[in-house]
């Protein structure tokens, strides 16, 4: 374990291995669940009844081998189908670094559960057919990652050897595919041929493709770099809680518990209290109830303030030498996951952290098209899987971030006040879609909440 002051200071100690949160996605049939059932078993992560189980199910249909993509299909509904439906989670760890894994859905209908997966993902590897290319399904699944952050993209072109193992039609699916996404901003891609069934590429080195030199798929996700560094970033404390147990022993106590979004904190720092603005210092830390005078993210920990301040559940705590805005006018970008459309003069429930607040969508400026990039202006509303831009105005204000700068406190979902679905996944700020061939700028007059 590192010390705490190595860990503030952002200073990793190289004996201690790292986490990698990654997700995979891709088109139907394009091998995701056979890539992650490849990569569990031949970095033997799989225990021996889960390999049992597996080949007696694949005997069952007459299969020769077994179907490793049965170790992350657990629904029902999945075994039967051969497809994904779920986010299946896996943990799995190698001599160099540990892995929690999201394998999220193929079809178009689920790709909200790719916003889930990815949507703390350290890296995406998206898989396409070698004998497809890229095709919409891609591009989306590329959209999404560069509309959450996702820092490294892995292109696994997958089923090579139906290829013939070519050079050629690997070389022509990586440039399209890296083109289109650096036009959406990704900062880094990394294009690996690979054949899950085989095993190609996938944990060992492939014998059938000498003209490619660069890392397998593990070695690649056990080198790239990951920064978890949330203690760079200013100071951000959503309060969850208040404590106050009134008890003889503790007559005066008043704590506000919460888990720190961002930042550091430590005893004597003068903070601000948002939306309200009230101002104070923290007296006092709390963590696993002994008393500590500095505390980072992300820990779960209790502050006592200095003074007595109006304070609930949804206020958000931070250094009064950098808070964020409080603003009633959100202008975001949003992934639409529900089934109803997404309409302008919606109202809606925004859950920001701890706080939920009523919110009318005022304007929906433009639809991002995903064939070629360009902004479809005023579509009027959004359905199930589109990505575009959209103006709320919330009842009361919020101390919201930039995604680009947080994506805990950047981040935000649109919710159906009447049950409770989720409709939307927003970033707020600039996204890629600022860069897209035609921007619509919001007209933010006329607002009436």
């Amino acid at each position: 374990m590192t010390s705490t002051t190595d860990q503030v200071a952002g200073f990793v100690d190289p004996s201690v291995t790292t986490l990698l949160r990654f997700a995979t996605a891709g088109s139907v049939d394009d091998g995701k669940s056979t890539l992650v059932g490849r990569l569990l078993h031949d970095s033997k992560s799989v225990l021996t009844d889960q390999l049992e189980a597996v080949e007696a199910v694949s005997a069952q249909r007459g299969q020769d081998a077994p179907d490793l993509a049965l170790l992350t299909d657990g629904l029902r509904a999945e075994r039967e189908q051969g497809i994904t439906i779920d986010v299946a989670y896996r943990y799995f760890a190698t001599a160099r670094r540990r892995f929690i894994l999201a394998d999220t859905p193929g079809h178009v209908q689920y790709t909200r559960n790719m916003v889930t997966g990815a949507s703390t993902a350290d890296l995406a590897v998206v898989l396409v057919d070698a004998r497809n290319g890229v095709i919409e399904q891609t591009r989306r699944h590329a959209a999404v990652a560069a509309l959450l952050r996702v820092p490294h993209v892995v292109l696994a072109v997958n089923k090579m050897d139906l290829v013939g193992y070519e050079e050629k039609v690997f070389a022509a699916i990586a440039e399209e595919f890296t083109a289109y996404a650096s036009d959406l901003g990704v900062p880094e891609i990394t294009a690996i041929p690979i054949s899950a069934l085989a095993g190609d590429n996938v944990v060992e080195p492939s014998a059938h493709m000498d003209w490619y030199g660069g890392p397998t798929v593990l070695e690649h996700l056990e080198i790239v770099p990951v920064s978890h560094d949330l203690t760079a970033c200013p100071a951000r404390f959503p309060v969850q809680y208040v404590i106050r147990p009134q008890t003889a022993e503790h007559p005066d106590y008043r704590g506000y518990a919460g888990q720190i979004a961002s930042g550091v904190l430590r005893v004597g720092e003068a903070v601000t209290v948002l939306p309200s603005g009230r101002t104070s210092v923290i007296e006092g830390i709390d963590a696993l109830g002994e008393g500590v005078d500095i505390a980072w993210a992300p820990q779960s920990v209790t502050l006592r303030l200095a003074d007595d301040i109006d304070i609930s559940r949804g206020d958000l705590i931070a250094p009064s030498s950098n808070p964020p805005a409080t603003t009633q006018d959100v202008v975001a970008t949003v992934c639409h996951v529900a089934d109803q459309p997404l309409a302008v003069g919606a109202r809606v429930l925004l859950k920001h952290t701890t706080r939920t607040v009523k919110a009318i969508v005022k304007e929906i400026p433009s639809r991002l098209t995903l064939d070629d990039l360009s902004q479809h202006p005023d579509p009027g509303q959004l359905v199930a899987n589109d990505i575009g831009r959209v103006v709320v105005r919330t009842a009361e204000p919020l101390a919201l971030d930039a995604y680009a700068d947080s994506r805990r406190t950047g981040s935000f979902l649109l919710i159906d006040p009447a049950d409770g679905t989720t409709l939307a996944a927003g970033m707020a700020g600039e996204s890629f879609a600022s860069q897209a061939r035609t921007t619509v700028q919001a007209d933010e007059e006329g607002w009436d909440f």
